[in-house]
């Protein structure tokens, strides 16, 4: 089966043209001007764009916390992606104690229900000798890419030393090195003392994750790799100094890319002081409207290099049920810290948020030009984690993941609207100009409109390569 997209307007990361997109079985066939096909179905985009699906880089989908876990899992996280514009996200699998083959036979057995294409990073919590022996076998498993922490003591987080050896290996292999970088010393302290002194309200959880913890540790972690001569990734940057530090390693040389995440653009810990204040619970946590005007201006002088969402959804109140596809739901979720801001999951929903919010928000208003949003979205990190041109890009030969985008189509945003499965949304009755009219992943037409055509097992996972440090 052939399909012609006619009349529309294609937008990618570094053009805007005209020409109409002829899909044939999974991939982009040719683009051109006037082309036709025998029996192709032939699709109007008038007055439309064009653009390749979204990548997320960075989603948690099933992950256990805190005694429960995310509620969304690998359908119903991609079902909300594909309704958003995205057609490939990155989860991120738990190193378990039987090492890297065990843990990943896990993640690929929860994803047997994917309903877009999928890879995984993998998270590099423990380390010793057997570990760094045993690394470059992920590559062998398609996955390329490593997750360190320098917060969550005695949990998730390494020293030093053992994330230096790591950048390391990755230099050796091929292969990237993504940080979490917040102080987990000061962390550990403020949050004992806070609870000492009876502060147990959402606002806190903020307060004592402080914001010089995070810029001093990504200063940390481009040191780290100027000296291992390896790239490194930082994710969810969310401080107006980590802007900076990215921009000075930057200008020096060091291979370090960064990731911002679309609520660090809008909310701060004011947020966490409303009486839902958990809603907006995330690590690292929401700052000032100061950081929320320096990440903008990130993105828009091109310093930062990719927008993920860090989707890692819980219930507000788990205790009531919502109806997701006819059938009632409940999961625990942020009622768990209800008297103690430790015991609140941490995550927010986001993945069908994205490009909707940051088209109305930044497009729209001039802080992104529409090519940039596309190169945030989807050709940066499909470039950084070894995906181009296979996605992220217009180009024949690529996968038809296409997003048919109405530029002028006006929504009132929110919970109603979303099909992430819990019980809130972020952008509530936000009033949104540009949405997802029609979603392809791989030629098939899985959103159409409001109508989910897509299905549970139809995503694949895709074995990655050497990415580029851009």
């Amino acid at each position: 089966m052939a399909t012609i997209l006619k009349h529309g307007t294609l937008l990618t990361a570094s053009e805007t043209f005209q020409a109409d997109l002829l899909i044939e079985g999974e991939t982009i066939a040719k683009i051109g001007a006037d082309l036709q096909y025998p029996n192709a179905e032939v699709i109007d985009a008038t007055g439309k764009l064009i653009l390749p699906g979204g990548v997320d880089p960075h989603v948690h989908l099933d992950l256990p916390m805190f005694g429960t876990v995310s509620s969304d899992d690998h359908y119903t996280g991609h079902k909300a992606a594909a309704f958003g514009g995205t057609t490939t996200v990155m989860d991120f699998v738990v190193l378990e104690e039987k090492g890297f083959q065990y843990s990943v036979d896990i993640w690929m057995k929860m994803a047997e229900k994917a309903a877009i294409d999928y890879s995984f990073h993998m998270n590099l919590t423990k380390f010793n000798a057997v570990i760094a022996k045993e690394i470059p076998s992920l590559r062998e498993m398609g996955i390329t890419t490593l997750k360190v922490f320098t917060a969550y003591n005695g949990r998730l987080r390494l020293d030093d030393g053992s994330i230096f050896r790591a950048l390391q290996i990755a230099r050796d292999n091929g292969m990237l090195v993504m940080a979490h970088c917040e102080n987990g010393d000061v962390i550990e302290t403020l949050t004992e003392q806070a609870l000492a002194a009876g502060h147990t309200t959402p606002e806190w959880h903020a307060l004592t994750r402080p914001a010089w913890g995070a810029v001093e540790s990504l200063l940390r972690l481009a040191g780290m790799a100027s000296a291992a001569d390896a790239a490194v990734y930082i994710v969810h940057m969310n401080t107006a100094g980590e802007v900076d530090m990215l921009k000075y390693a930057r200008e020096r040389g060091v291979k370090v890319m960064g990731e911002t995440c679309p609520q660090y653009l809008f909310f701060t810990v004011d947020d966490l002081r409303r009486p839902d204040g958990a809603k907006w619970i995330c690590s690292p946590p929401m700052r000032t409207k100061e950081d929320n005007a320096r990440l903008w201006e990130g993105l828009s002088q091109g310093i930062l290099q990719t927008i993920g969402t860090d989707h890692c959804p819980f219930f507000f109140d788990g205790t009531k049920p919502i109806v997701y596809e006819g059938r009632e739901v409940a999961i625990p979720g942020k009622e768990l810290g209800r008297d103690d801001f430790t015991k609140i999951p941490n995550g927010l929903p986001g993945i069908q948020d994205r490009m909707p919010v940051l088209w109305t928000t930044g497009v729209r208003t001039g802080k992104i030009t529409a090519n940039q949003f596309v190169a945030y979205m989807s050709t940066n990190p499909a470039k950084i984690f070894g995906l181009y041109p296979r996605k992220g890009a217009l180009l024949e030969g690529s996968d038809a993941d296409i997003v048919i985008w109405d530029p002028e189509k006006k929504v009132k945003y929110g919970v109603a609207m979303s099909h992430q499965r819990t019980d809130y949304n972020l952008y509530e009755d936000w009033e949104l100009t540009g949405y997802p009219e029609k979603v392809f992943l791989r030629g098939q037409l899985i959103v159409d409109g409001s109508e989910w055509k897509g299905k549970q097992g139809m995503g694949r996972f895709l074995k990655r390569g050497e990415g580029e440090v851009i």
